[in-house]
């Protein structure tokens, strides 16, 4: 039975994942497991964590123990190596673990994942683009020697394993920097939506898929994701999986306020594809650049600032380059998954 290396954030799901994980080793000892345990103190942890357990040659399964955020920093700290990474879900979305066929509520059919899954080769997208700003409680991100060099001193590199996004859905998340700290769970995000879609400020970008030529176009959102599902089950991008050997853009074109409010609702199901305008296309290598009130592309960030997101966390502002990269992360997730065959 593997050794497990469980980095586990005790905040997860309102300081739950903490309180709960004593009784959790006890289950995953009772299955036969040899448990090191490594808590998170503070942001960027877990990646520091894993990518030294990678250093150290260890052997075993690195568990991600918390939500899609503990999910992104260990699987950055793990990417490019051979060492497996494990999921215990203990987020509000879990959205890779639903990727997986790991059960988000069901500790013991996860605990058994672990033991009798399949390791999977799994794709990412690497993002490079300008740092975002600091905001209160937030500090402005970084470079990290795990992610790669970038190719310029001024950008950073991120990679994103499960959802990369921009337009009202980053700006969304960016206001929960500073604004309705005191909600909890999806709730939250319903609450942001309805208050920053009426004020959020329309803007053009210039976009080049691949080796097409750029073009600028009105924009309301895109999404780029590793999986089908982002938000805690929506859809946003149907049929996508982490064995594909090409990505997948859906992108949103110009939204009235009303359609950017009804969205939700057919995004659930994976039917927003077709109206308003929402395209989905294939595409290795997605280039955004922001561009001015008089027609010009810009090569810096300008206002209205554009984020760009890395599996939840807006660390990017456009200009911004995605690309597909496939086969980037092991990871033990269930045998018997709909795109296991594919």
């Amino acid at each position: 039975m593997d050794h497990l290396h469980c980095i586990v954030n005790p905040a997860s799901r309102d300081h739950t994942c903490g309180k709960r994980w004593p009784k959790v080793v006890e289950k995953l000892q009772a299955r036969g497991f040899e448990v090191t345990t490594h808590m998170t103190e503070r942001v960027g942890h877990a990646s520091e964590i894993a990518w030294k357990l990678r250093q150290d040659g260890i052997d075993g399964l690195v568990v991600a123990v918390g939500g899609d955020g503990t999910v992104h920093e260990v699987a950055s700290g793990l990417r490019g190596g051979d060492v497996p990474m494990g999921i215990l879900p203990f987020g509000s979305g879990n959205d890779y673990a639903i990727t997986q066929g790991i059960p988000r509520k069901n500790i013991d059919g996860a605990i058994e994942i672990l033991a009798s899954g399949v390791n999977r080769r799994c794709a990412a997208w690497r993002l490079e683009g300008f740092p975002a700003e600091s905001a209160p409680g937030y500090s402005a991100p970084t470079q990290n020697h795990w992610d790669g060099k970038p190719s310029s001193k001024d950008k950073i590199v991120r990679w994103v394993f499960l959802e990369s996004d921009a337009g009202i859905t980053s700006s969304i998340s960016r206001a929960k920097l500073h604004r309705a700290k005191w909600i909890k769970g999806n709730k939250k995000y319903t609450y942001l939506g309805v208050t920053t879609i009426p004020f959020w400020k329309r803007r053009k970008i210039w976009l080049k898929l691949d080796d097409n030529a750029g073009k600028i176009t009105d924009f309301t959102m895109f999404a780029a994701t590793t999986g089908e599902t982002f938000g805690g089950g929506y859809k946003v991008c149907p049929g996508v999986t982490p064995v594909d050997e090409n990505g997948s853009l859906v992108f949103g074109p110009r939204f009235s306020r009303i359609a950017m409010l009804s969205l939700m609702g057919p995004m659930k199901k994976g039917k927003h594809i077709g109206k308003w305008g929402i395209t989905q296309v294939q595409a290795n290598r997605i280039e955004i650049k922001p561009v001015s009130k008089d027609g010009s592309v810009s090569e810096t960030p300008i206002d209205p600032i554009t984020w760009v997101q890395t599996d939840g966390e807006p660390v990017i502002t456009a200009p911004a380059l995605l690309e597909w990269k496939t086969e980037q992360l092991l990871v033990r997730g269930a045998a018997d998954v709909p795109w296991a065959s594919q």
